[in-house]
C-alpha cells in the first residue's frame, strides 16, 4: 500500500460526486487494503463490472434464517430503498448512492462474503440484502478477532454452592432449568486456522455461535470501501447508513419474542430470554447469564449481571435504611426540641425576625411545628449510625463485585482479554496518515496524528468540557438567584394573608417549602435541556480525539458525559447541603448576592429537610423520566410504525422484515443505562446521611429495570451486534470515586447541614453548669439556647419590616450571637466556637475511623477468589498439556518411518521446541 493512500470516511460534496463518468472509479490492482485488517480484501480493476447480489423471492418461511437454499445461515442484514423509484428531480443523488451500494457490495463479494437480495412483502421500494460467511472466511476473521473456541470439555469439578441444602426452595427463583439447561464448559485457546485439529469442531455449522459470526460479519462490513477516488479511499457501513445509501443494518434474532420458531434446530433462544427474562411473572427469577451472554455478547452480559448485583446489595442497605425511617417515624413524637418548637408557651411566644427585606413579617416559630417534626424522621442518631454503615456497605459493594466480575471473566473467557483482540476502530484507520515506531514491538505503524496533534486535541477537549461545566456553574447561580427572589416574593404573600385556599396544607406550605418545591423543579427541568445540548457536545469531543479502540472512545466518552452530570445532577444537593443557609449574617447586617439579593436562611431546624426534598423530586423525577424514554417512546414507536405499514392477514412476513419493524440500537448502547445507574449510586451514597429511604427507592427502581432493560432489549429492538467486554470499563474507577467521597459528604452533611452536632454539644456541656441551669444532661432549652436575639431598633433603613411593627422590643434569629446590650453584642459566642470545634472534630474523626476501616476490608477481601486463581492456573496448565500432546500426535503422523533413533531425536527436538514455545 501505497504511503501517500488516504483512508476517508465522509461524504465528499454532491458536486464533486457527480464529476466524471458514472462508471465506479477503482484503483490498481497493486494496491490493497492493509492485511492485518481485512486479510481477504482484494481491489477491484479498473473499469471493471461489479458484481451484484443474486435476487431471490421470499420462500414463504416467515422463521428461516437461511437463504432460499435453507442451507446457508443469514449472518447479516442489510436494508435499503430502491433508488429506480425515486422522483426523477432527485435521480442524480440516488443514483450516486447506487453506484456506491452496488460498489460496497461487490467489495464484500471480494472478501468472500456470500449475498442474496428479496424485496419486501410490505414495501416494493424496500430490498433486504442477505449476508452469508462461509467457512474459510470465518476462521480467517475468528484468527483476526483472537476468538477463543474451545479446545476439550472442561473436566475440573466445579465448586459446589453453598445454597445446595436448600435447592428445593431456591430452584424456584432460579430460570427453569428445563428450558435453559446448563452450557458444557470447554477449555479454550485463541483460534488459528492453521491448527483447526486442535479445536473441538463436532459440527461446522454450531462451532462458531451467532453472535460470533454477526461480530465478524460487523467487523467486515465497517471495513469493506463503498468508494475509491484515485488514493482516496472511503469505507464503512456506518457512514453509509449515515448517508442514507442503507436504511438499516443488523443480526437477525432467532425468532419471535412471544413464539417459538417452527424452523427445525431453531434454538429459540430470545422466546427462553422473553420466558425466563424479560416477562413480568419473572421478576422475582434470578438472571440467566450465560444465556444473555451467549445471545447478546459478553458486553451486554456484564451490564446485567452488574445490575443485578448491585441490587442484590441494595436489598441489605434498603433493610437498614428503612429500619432507620421507622426509628425517626416513631420518635418524632417523643422528640424534646420538636416539642419546644410545637409547645404554645414556648414557640408561640418566640416571635423570629423577618427573613427578607422589607416585606416579610415577624413570625411566630410554632408555625414551623410540622415541619420539625418531619425533620426529626431524617434527622436522629440512627441517621448517623446509617451514614457509617453506607460508607462500609459501599466498600463492600465495590470489593464483592470485583470477586463476582473475576468469577465471570473465568467462565466467559475474557481473563486474558488482550490489546490485540481490540482491533482499531474504522474512523481511527480511515485518518492514519502518519509513521511512528511502535514502543512495544519497534514496528512502524500508521497513526493519525503526531505528539503535538493529540495534545491540541486533548487540550481543546479539556477546554470544552470546562466551558459546558461553567455554564452549569452560572444555571446554579440563576437558579439561586431565582430562589432568593422567590422566597420574597412567598414570604410576603404567605404569612401576610390567610389563604383560604390552602386551608388543609397551610401548616406545610411554609415560604421556605414553597421556595424549595419550586426551585428543584426548576432546576431538574435545567438538568434535562442541559443533558441533552451537552450529549451532541461530548460525542463531537471523543470524535475529534479519535481514541484508538472502541473501548478507549467509550471510557472517553464516559469521563466527559459522567464529569457533566455529574455537577449537573449533584450541583444543588451541594449548595443546599453546603452553602444555603451559611453565610447570611444577622437581622442587622445581613449578606446580600450581588449586592441586591439577600442570602437565603434556613429552617430553625436546619437546611435539612430541604436537601430531602431536592433528592426526592430529583430521583423522583429522573426515574418517570428515564422510563417514558426507555418503555414508553419505544413501544409507541413500534406501535406507530407497525400501523403505518399494516398489511393484510394473508401475508406472511419474513424473518428479516419483522425485525426491520422494531427500534435500531443507539449508537451509545448501553452508556445511559450505565450513566442512570452510576448516577442513581451517587445519590445512594453521597447525600444518605439526609435522605434513608434513598436505597429502598433505588431497590424498588432497580428491580423495574433490571425487567424493562430486558423486556426493551428483548421485544423491542433489533438484534445488538455483539462486543466483546472483560469489565464495566470507566466506571469501575468511577464508582470507587464516589465511594471515597461519599464519606467526606455524609461526614460534612451531619457536621454543617443537621442539627446533630449543636445539638450534642448543648447536651453534653450547654445545658449543665456551667452554662446551663439543669442539674443534669437534658435537651430541655435547646430552643432557646439556639436563637440568638435582637433588638429591632438595630434595623437598617433598608431591611426594616414595613407596616405595623408588633408589640414587642426583641425578635429572635438561628446563630449563636451575644445578645444586644452585650459588650460583644452580635458577635459569635462561646457556644458558636464549641460547636465548630466539635464539627470539625467529628469530620475529622468519623472520616478516619471509616476510611481505615475500608482500608482495611480493601486489603482483606481479595479480588480474585482463591477457587477461581487455581482453575485459572489449572485451564492454562491443561491447556499447554493438550496442546503440546497434540503437536506431538500430528508431526508423529508426518514423519516418514525412519530409523528409530532418528525418530526418537526427531521427536525429542520437536519435544524440546514445544517446552520452550506453547504459545498458543
Amino acid at each position: 500500500m501505497s504511503s501517500n493512500d488516504i483512508f476517508e470516511m465522509d461524504s465528499v460534496t454532491e458536486t464533486e460526486e457527480m464529476e466524471g463518468d458514472t462508471e465506479v472509479g477503482m484503483i490498481d490492482e497493486e494496491v490493497v487494503y492493509p492485511e492485518e485488517f481485512l486479510p481477504t480484501y482484494h481491489s477491484i480493476k479498473e473499469g471493471a463490472t461489479v458484481t451484484k447480489a443474486l435476487l431471490a423471492e421470499f420462500n414463504d418461511k416467515p422463521d428461516s434464517l437461511f437463504f432460499n437454499d435453507g442451507t446457508r445461515r443469514i449472518d447479516f442484514i442489510l436494508v435499503y430503498e430502491d433508488e429506480d423509484k425515486k422522483d426523477f428531480e432527485k435521480r442524480h443523488t440516488f443514483q450516486r448512492r447506487k453506484r456506491r451500494r452496488e460498489y460496497f457490495e461487490a467489495s464484500l463479494m471480494q472478501m468472500g462474503m456470500e449475498l442474496e437480495a428479496t424485496k419486501s412483502v410490505i414495501d416494493d421500494k424496500l430490498f433486504f440484502v442477505k449476508i452469508h460467511m462461509p467457512w474459510d472466511v470465518l476462521c480467517t476473521y475468528a484468527e483476526v478477532l483472537h476468538i477463543k473456541l474451545p479446545i476439550q470439555p472442561n473436566d475440573l469439578s466445579s465448586r459446589p454452592s453453598p445454597w445446595r441444602y436448600l435447592s428445593c426452595i431456591t430452584k424456584h427463583f432460579y430460570p427453569s432449568e428445563e428450558l435453559i439447561g446448563k452450557e458444557t464448559e470447554f477449555f479454550t485457546a485463541p483460534f488459528e486456522k492453521d491448527r483447526l485439529d486442535y479445536f473441538y469442531v463436532k459440527d461446522k455449522d454450531i462451532f462458531f455461535t451467532p453472535a460470533m459470526r454477526s461480530r465478524m460479519a460487523y467487523y467486515i462490513l465497517s471495513r469493506a470501501p463503498y468508494e475509491i477516488r484515485g488514493n482516496i479511499k472511503k469505507f464503512g457501513i456506518t457512514k453509509l447508513l449515515d448517508g442514507g445509501v442503507y436504511k438499516a443494518a443488523y443480526p437477525l434474532h432467532d425468532c419471535r419474542f412471544n413464539v417459538k420458531s417452527k424452523e427445525e434446530g431453531c434454538p429459540n433462544e430470545r422466546f427462553l430470554l422473553y420466558e425466563e427474562w424479560a416477562h413480568p411473572k419473572s421478576f422475582y427469577k434470578m438472571q440467566p447469564l450465560d444465556l444473555i451472554r451467549k445471545y447478546y455478547g459478553e458486553k451486554i452480559g456484564i451490564y446485567f449481571a452488574w445490575l443485578g448485583f448491585y441490587t442484590i446489595m441494595l436489598t441489605l442497605a434498603a433493610v437498614v435504611g428503612l429500619g432507620c425511617f421507622i426509628y425517626g417515624y416513631k420518635t418524632q413524637e417523643t422528640s424534646t426540641w420538636s416539642k419546644e418548637v410545637c409547645d404554645p408557651e414556648i414557640g408561640g411566644k418566640i416571635v423570629m425576625c423577618p427573613q427578607c427585606d422589607r416585606e416579610c413579617k415577624y413570625w411566630r416559630l410554632n408555625s414551623t411545628c410540622e415541619a420539625s417534626k418531619k425533620l426529626c424522621i431524617f434527622d436522629n442518631y440512627g441517621t448517623l449510625v446509617f451514614a457509617v454503615f453506607m460508607s462500609i456497605w459501599v466498600t463492600l459493594f465495590l470489593e464483592f463485585w470485583k470477586r463476582y466480575q473475576a468469577e465471570l471473566e473465568y467462565e466467559w473467557d475474557t481473563v486474558e482479554f488482550l490489546e490485540q483482540e481490540q482491533q482499531p476502530r474504522p474512523e481511527y484507520e480511515a485518518k492514519c496518515i502518519y509513521e511512528r515506531k511502535n514502543p512495544v514491538t519497534g514496528v512502524k505503524e500508521k497513526v493519525p496524528y503526531t505528539a503535538c496533534g493529540r495534545c491540541v486535541r486533548v487540550s481543546i477537549g479539556i477546554g470544552t468540557v470546562l466551558f459546558w461545566i461553567l455554564l452549569i456553574v452560572a444555571s446554579i447561580v440563576a437558579i439561586t438567584v431565582y430562589r432568593l427572589a422567590a422566597f420574597f416574593a412567598f414570604s410576603a404573600r404567605l404569612r401576610a394573608q390567610d389563604l383560604k385556599e390552602l386551608e388543609p396544607l397551610k401548616e406545610y406550605v411554609t415560604p421556605q417549602m414553597a421556595t424549595s418545591v419550586t426551585a428543584s423543579l426548576i432546576s431538574f427541568v435545567v438538568i434535562m435541556i442541559l443533558n441533552i445540548l451537552y450529549e451532541r457536545v461530548a460525542i463531537w469531543i471523543t470524535d475529534f480525539e479519535l481514541p484508538r479502540t472502541k473501548t478507549d472512545y467509550e471510557n472517553s466518552l464516559t469521563l466527559k458525559m459522567f464529569l457533566f452530570q455529574f455537577v449537573n445532577y449533584y450541583s444543588s444537593c451541594f449548595y443546599i447541603a453546603f452553602a444555603k443557609g451559611k453565610a447570611v449574617g444577622y437581622p442587622g447586617q445581613p449578606v446580600y448576592l450581588l449586592g441586591k439579593y439577600r442570602n437565603e436562611e434556613c429552617d430553625p431546624g436546619g437546611c435539612l429537610i430541604e436537601l430531602t426534598t431536592q433528592l426526592s423530586i430529583i430521583m423522583g423525577g429522573k426515574a418517570i423520566w428515564n422510563n417514558i424514554q426507555e418503555v414508553l417512546l419505544p413501544w409507541v414507536k413500534n406501535l406507530i410504525f407497525r400501523h403505518c405499514t399494516s398489511v393484510h392477514s394473508e401475508k406472511v412476513i419474513p424473518r428479516w422484515e419483522q425485525d426491520y419493524q422494531l427500534q435500531p440500537v443507539s449508537k451509545l448502547g448501553l452508556f445511559y443505562e450505565y450513566l442512570e445507574m452510576v448516577i442513581q449510586f451517587g445519590f445512594v451514597t453521597l447525600f444518605v446521611a439526609s435522605f434513608p429511604l434513598a436505597p429502598v427507592l433505588a431497590l424498588v427502581n432497580n428491580l423495574f429495570e433490571i425487567r424493562v432493560d430486558a423486556w426493551k432489549i428483548t421485544t423491542q429492538f433489533r438484534r445488538v451486534v455483539p462486543e466483546k467486554a472483560q469489565d464495566i470499563g470507566a466506571w469501575q474507577p468511577i464508582l470507587q470515586g464516589i465511594a471515597i467521597l461519599a464519606v467526606a459528604t455524609n461526614a460534612m452533611i451531619i457536621a454543617f447541614t443537621s442539627d446533630m452536632i449543636p445539638r450534642l454539644v448543648y447536651y453534653w456541656s450547654f445545658s449543665v453548669y456551667p452554662y446551663g441551669d439543669n442539674s443534669t444532661n437534658t435537651m430541655e432549652g435547646y430552643i432557646n439556647a439556639s436563637l440568638s436575639v435582637f433588638n429591632i431598633e438595630d434595623f437598617s433603613n433598608f431591611s426594616r419590616p414595613l407596616g405595623k411593627v408588633p408589640n414587642i422590643t426583641t425578635c429572635r434569629y438561628r446563630d449563636f450571637r451575644y445578645a444586644p446590650g452585650h459588650a460583644r453584642q452580635y458577635e459569635y459566642n462561646v457556644y458558636y466556637w464549641h460547636v465548630i470545634a466539635a464539627k470539625m472534630a467529628f469530620i475529622i474523626v468519623v472520616e478516619h475511623i471509616v476510611y481505615l476501616t475500608k482500608f482495611i476490608l480493601s486489603y482483606v477481601i481479595p479480588d480474585v477468589p482463591y477457587a477461581v486463581k487455581e482453575q485459572i492456573k489449572r485451564e492454562k496448565y491443561l491447556t499447554q498439556v493438550i496442546l503440546h500432546e497434540t503437536n506431538l500426535k500430528l508431526v508423529s503422523k508426518r514423519l516418514i518411518p525412519a530409523h528409530d533413533e532418528t525418530l526418537k531425536d526427531t521427536v525429542a527436538n520437536v519435544v524440546a521446541m514445544e517446552e520452550m514455545d506453547l504459545d498458543f
